[in-house]
Parts: C-alpha cells; sequence; structure tokens
C-alpha cells in the first residue's frame, strides 16, 4: 500500500491540474472539474476510506470510479441498487451442482465477497436506490473491521488489504431514498459537478478528433447555457449531462446540429415545457 501513496504523491508533485486533465483524457479517464477532487478521492482510498460519490446523472461517477480503478491497475466488481437488490445480490447464492458423479450443495460468490478476498474495487452504483433494510449487512464492511460473516455460510471474511469501496448516488431522483445516517456516516463523501470550460471543451476535442471547432465550440456554448438554466432551476438535472452532450456531437457530425440536440438532450426530458426550453437554446447559437 505504500506504493500506493508514493504513486499519489507524485501525481501531486510533478503534475499540474492542468497535466493532469490532459494525461487522463488522453487515457480515456475522469477528467476532475477543479483542482482537488480527483487527487482527494485517491488520497482517501489510499487511506481505505469508503468513498461516496454525489451528483447528477451524466457527471462523470462511474468514469471517475472506472479510472481508479485503471491507475491503481485494481479490477472492479459493480454492483447496481434497484428495489431488487437482496443480500444474495451482494454476497452470491448456494447452488446445487454434479461433481465427481455427486450432488452437491456449493456456494457461488457475490460481487462484495469476491471483491474483498480478491483485493478488487467494490463500486455500488445509485446504493440510495436499494431498499434500506438491505444494505446494513455491509456496514461491517465498510467501518474499521473490514470483515464480513457470511450469513449463508457462516464464513468469516477479512478484506484484502487493498480492497475498496466506491459508491454513487443521484441525489433527489425518482425511486430513490434518503441513506441510512449509519452507512452515511461510513463513507468520505464528495460531490461531482459536470464538467465546464476548457476542460470540457479537452474532452471533446478527444472523443470526438474529426469534429470541427466550430461544432465544438457551438455545443460547449450550448452545454453552458444548459447548465446555467439547471443552476436557475428551469431544468432537470439530466439536461446538462456531459454524456448526452457528447451524445449530441457525435450525431451532429452527421445530422444538423438541432436535431442532434433533440435526440440526444431534449427528448430525454419528461417535461414538454423543458423540451422546448432546450430547443430554445439551441436555436440561439444555430441559424
Amino acid at each position: 500500500m505504500n506504493s500506493l501513496i508514493e504513486q499519489e504523491q507524485q501525481l501531486r508533485v510533478n503534475s499540474s491540474h492542468e497535466e493532469v486533465a490532459k494525461k487522463l483524457i488522453q487515457q480515456g479517464g475522469y477528467v476532475s472539474p477543479n483542482p482537488f477532487i480527483w487527487e482527494d478521492v485517491l488520497v482517501s482510498i489510499v487511506l481505505k476510506k469508503p468513498v461516496l460519490l454525489k451528483g447528477p446523472s451524466g457527471s462523470g461517477k462511474t468514469k471517475l470510479a472506472q479510472t481508479v480503478s485503471h491507475f491503481f491497475q485494481q479490477p472492479m466488481q459493480s454492483v447496481n441498487c434497484s428495489v431488487d437488490l437482496d443480500a444474495e445480490s451482494l454476497l452470491g447464492f448456494k447452488t446445487i451442482i454434479s461433481k465427481s458423479g455427486e450432488t452437491v450443495i456449493e456456494f457461488v460468490e457475490g460481487p462484495v465477497i469476491q471483491a474483498m478476498k480478491k483485493g478488487h474495487i467494490l463500486y455500488i452504483d445509485e446504493i440510495n436506490m436499494a431498499r434500506p433494510e438491505t444494505l446494513p449487512i455491509l456496514h461491517s464492511v465498510l467501518d474499521h473491521r473490514r470483515m464480513l460473516t457470511n450469513p449463508f455460510t457462516n464464513e468469516v471474511i477479512h478484506a484484502h488489504d487493498n480492497f475498496t469501496v466506491i459508491s454513487a448516488i443521484n441525489e433527489g431522483y425518482v425511486g430513490t431514498s434518503p441513506m441510512n445516517e449509519a452507512l452515511k456516516n461510513r463513507f468520505v463523501s464528495f460531490s461531482i459537478p459536470y464538467l465546464n470550460g476548457e476542460q470540457l471543451k479537452m474532452v471533446m476535442q478527444d472523443t470526438y478528433p474529426s469534429a470541427s471547432m466550430q461544432l465544438v465550440d457551438v455545443m460547449l456554448n450550448i452545454g453552458n447555457d444548459l447548465k446555467n438554466q439547471v443552476i436557475n432551476g428551469l431544468l432537470s438535472d439530466e439536461a446538462a449531462s456531459v454524456r448526452s452532450l457528447l451524445d449530441a456531437i457525435a450525431l451532429a457530425e452527421h445530422i444538423p446540429v438541432k436535431r442532434a440536440v433533440q435526440y440526444a438532450i431534449a427528448e430525454k426530458l419528461d417535461d414538454k415545457i423543458e423540451r422546448r426550453l432546450v430547443m430554445e437554446l439551441v436555436d440561439t447559437w444555430v441559424r
């Protein structure tokens, strides 16, 4: 683990924020919208602190987790939460198999146990979509004990030294519920905002190098307008999704910009007034 600390410290000493951003973009990784998020998440992970990423859809939470996995060359086990998530989905399940001509019961390990034993990253996406009564089984995994008693086998599992937990939530979305305080207090929490300005421009250019500078500039202006309207409360968070904006650029290389934005951004919004507002913003930049 000392080698991980040395890597992180070397990153801070030898690289400016802009240099780190360019390097991560070139590698297809997460780009931090401020000089601190990326480095501070790395420090938290090195210190074995479970990390909670809070932010709107499309802000890059999953990309951040994937980039951490790449940075530490550490495989990632993923859990996608929903109201149907149960202990078996997290820990594993018993099944009947035939072995050497005999029928035996075998336990198939789930993502939590695999990550704990192998020293992988456990990524829990949309953790606030799970039923509150499902997640207390992870309390001992997430605190200083870093252990778990498997209720299906009674095996006591102590986490590998490199075991890491990263969770993500979209706050205030339909189907979500407030996190239990006992669970929330086990995490170090980071708010992940949308990219903007020069960093967003770099991502656009790197993702679609064939896109013209005129198209990139138009999409950047549209993206900034959408973000401002989200801040003003006139548009839903997903209207400013970087993921959707990149989808729009991909389409706009082959079809008119207005239609590209309509398909990639506006049509995803449930509210008719919001869809109309998005297209009105586009009209200010596209003639």
